[in-house]
């Protein structure tokens, strides 16, 4: 691997006489990881575990995960090791029964499905990505991932100044030189330089000062990068200590685990830890800039809901029922009126769950819904798939259902609920989302289940 000159000097200058072993990891192969998603499946697979997270594990070798239906359906998702790290801030420091969360450079989802694991359907989850063209990726993992409470905005950091003292935690893992990317991507390396490291650490500094206000009193930043230079790092955290008041909180941690800090985060470093290189920081806001008024206006109509869902949906009474162009959507009861609020003041892309559509008289069934936890399965009949078939449909082919009723049929693979298919008799109508399909060619060689 060409390193940058520079790079290697600062780098030296940063880790002794462990730079050769540094230098060496980077030349073998990146770990492959995933973290399962509990509310779908509670069989655990027999792999060596990320010791920081619950329920993340690490492959052997990294097989096609399009050629898998139950990644599509949101069984697990694709995430390095490291930066599961985020499980420890959340479960050590934030001690609230309904805390609201902002992850505030979302994209593609990584950390935003894992707060949402780590929620387990409490409290709100805001996941917001500042480019248009990625937040769409952003909705459909989230989408996929089922949690209901969870709203998906397009923002600029400073639009969630407007939000005094709204949230209990604030992750920001920001925008970086990249340099813990390296041994995955050689585009990192050229991009790399001096410069560039310095103009990152000074966005770093814009985004946490123009986020900060919207953090409650006592309420908790997580910062992180994925870089190893003190300037990105370490010296963005003494500056939020100094010029914003805040306090730097202690992760207990396992030796075990070879994460390195120095007093003001903690380090993931390649040849000591099985991940890619991170950083994270855990802060406590201590003056308060205020707090929220809620607005009082309804999310939107509540009329005119089809009964139906009252037989579709788990637990139908917690949820805030409403309608809006045609589509009818489900949120948390606890949280409909702060995202009703929101709506006044963020670009919101979508927010709950949307169970269907009305056309004409009837209600169809959206895609959303089949991959949600809210679903009562045993309200639609299930077609099981195999392999071919349940790849079939999620390229968006023809599916048939020779065995199964007329009607709308739950599709599965292995159990998972893929989406749903409307049964004709002679053929079906397929309807998974067309931006969703699956592009390439069916191939069962490259197909590796995470569960033998």
């Amino acid at each position: 691997m060409d390193l940058p000159e520079q790079f290697t000097e600062r780098t030296k200058s940063l880790l002794g006489d462990e730079y050769a072993s540094f230098e060496n990891a980077l030349t073998t192969d990146a770990p492959v990881s995933i973290r399962l998603n509990e509310a779908k499946s509670q069989r655990m697979p027999l792999l060596e575990r990320v010791p920081w997270a619950s329920s993340g594990f690490y492959l052997s070798s990294r097989p096609s995960f399009t050629m898998d239906p139950c990644f599509h359906a949101g069984a697990y998702y694709v995430q390095e090791a490291s930066s599961m790290f985020l499980e420890q801030a959340f479960r050590q420091h934030l001690h609230v029964d309904q805390p609201y969360v902002l992850d505030l450079c979302a994209a593609p989802g990584g950390k935003s499905t894992h707060l949402a694991s780590l929620l387990s359907g409490r409290g709100l989850l805001v996941s917001n990505e500042v480019i248009r063209a990625r937040v769409k990726i952003l909705a459909e993992n989230m989408t996929k991932w089922g949690s209901p409470n969870v709203v998906v905005t397009n923002n600029d950091p400073s639009d969630f100044a407007r939000l005094r003292g709204f949230f209990d935690m604030v992750v920001v893992d920001a925008p970086c030189s990249g340099e813990g990317m390296f041994r995955k991507d050689a585009a990192s390396i050229e991009e790399w330089s001096v410069e560039n490291v310095k103009l990152c650490s000074e966005r770093q500094r814009r985004i946490v000062a123009d986020v900060y206000p919207s953090l409650k009193e006592g309420g908790l930043l997580v910062y992180s990068t994925c870089t190893y230079n003190r300037e990105e790092d370490e010296e963005n955290v003494r500056w939020m200590i100094h010029e914003m008041g805040a306090e730097l909180l202690p992760l207990d941690i396992s030796t075990e685990w070879n994460i390195a800090s120095e007093g003001f985060g903690y380090h993931f470093f390649p040849h000591r830890t099985k991940g890619e290189g991170f950083f994270l920081a855990v802060l406590r806001k201590g003056d308060s800039s205020g707090s929220y008024k809620m607005k009082t206006k309804q999310t939107a109509s509540s009329s005119k809901i089809p009964a139906l869902f009252n037989d579709w949906l788990n637990s139908a009474s917690d949820f805030q029922l409403f309608s809006r162009n045609d589509s009818f959507y489900a949120l948390p009861k606890g949280i409909a009126l702060s995202v009703a609020s929101l709506e006044s003041e963020l670009q919101i892309v979508q927010a709950g769950v949307t169970l269907g559509k009305a056309k004409g008289k009837d209600v169809l069934p959206d895609t959303a819904l089949a991959l949600s936890s809210l679903l009562r399965s045993e309200a639609f009949e299930k077609a099981d798939l195999s392999w071919k078939e349940a790849i079939d449909f999620l390229r968006r082919e023809q599916v048939f259902f020779p065995n199964s009723a007329k009607g709308w049929v739950l599709v599965c693979f292995d159990g998972h609920p893929l989406g749903f298919a409307k049964n004709l008799g002679t053929r079906a109508n397929n309807t998974y989302p067309q931006e969703w399909r699956i592009r390439m060619e069916a191939d069962e060689s490259r197909y590796e289940p995470i569960w033998k």
